[in-house]
């Protein structure tokens, strides 16, 4: 069996390090969506629909069966996978569920890379400041020191174009739509992870609601927030462990 880690945005597979130890069930495999953590291939459209070909393309290759797994963005790529290509997994885990609720707005980063030209000086104002500040803020929100370093070293100049692109194609009422083929998910055995203090992803009643329509099974996380990977490792992992456990 094949564990599969799917990080998000603005993040380099760095993020799975404290998580991975306490993983059980079978071989892990980090992918990185292309720009983040990795070089964007000539011609990649970064855009929602593109992270999911990419995905189902690198699943194609991977031993069977695969338990998918996704935070923030990967969470996004992860749905779209379990929604409309559910014959390439076995089961998924995500931690956005509420994204996909017909009541999500997204939250005021997402709202400023969402806008033209303010986005794109939002990225620039965002570059200019040294490593360590940017270490210092990614720490602040939760990751660890360790951790922050490394993603703020794995960011490389196809980024920025990589956030501005995912997002604008994800602006409302893209999302939303999106959020019709939630039902579809059920095929296959699904985890909605929620950290309870994650202010990215609408919340944990909106979570909740798309978990329900999707049939997947809730693992809360209390206190944790959008880096629960980070805070309580070894709390996710025991979650994961217990829902992939189910399917042996």
């Amino acid at each position: 069996m094949t564990i599969v880690l799917v990080h998000g945005n603005p993040e380099t597979p760095a993020i799975w390090d404290d998580l991975v130890p306490y993983l059980r069930g079978g071989e892990v495999v980090r992918l990185s969506p292309p720009g983040f953590g990795s070089a964007i291939p000539a011609g990649f459209a970064c855009t929602t629909d593109a992270y999911r070909d990419w995905l189902a393309d690198e699943l194609t290759r991977l031993p069977q069966p695969v338990d998918l797994i996704g935070h923030d963005w990967g969470g996004g790529h992860v749905l779209r996978v379990a929604m409309e290509r559910p014959e390439l997994i076995r089961s998924w885990a995500s931690d956005i569920l509420g994204c996909f609720d017909p009541d999500y707005v997204w939250h005021d980063l997402a709202r400023v890379w969402q806008t033209e030209k303010v986005g794109e000086q939002a990225l620039a104002e965002m570059a200019k400041l040294p490593a360590e500040a940017r270490v210092e803020r990614f720490a602040s929100l939760g990751m660890t020191p360790s951790i922050a370093r490394q993603v703020v070293a794995g960011a490389d100049e196809g980024l920025g174009r990589a956030i501005l692109t995912l997002y604008r194609s994800a602006a409302q009422p893209v999302m939303r739509d999106l959020g019709l083929a939630l039902p579809n998910a059920k095929t296959k055995p699904g985890l909605a992870v929620i950290a309870t203090e994650d202010g990215y992803c609408g919340g944990e009643t909106l979570a909740r609601r798309s978990a329900e329509r999707a049939g997947a099974k809730v693992a809360v996380l209390k206190g944790a927030g959008h880096w629960w990977m980070c805070q309580q490792p070894k709390q996710a992992a025991d979650a994961i462990n217990a829902f992939v456990g189910t399917l042996n």
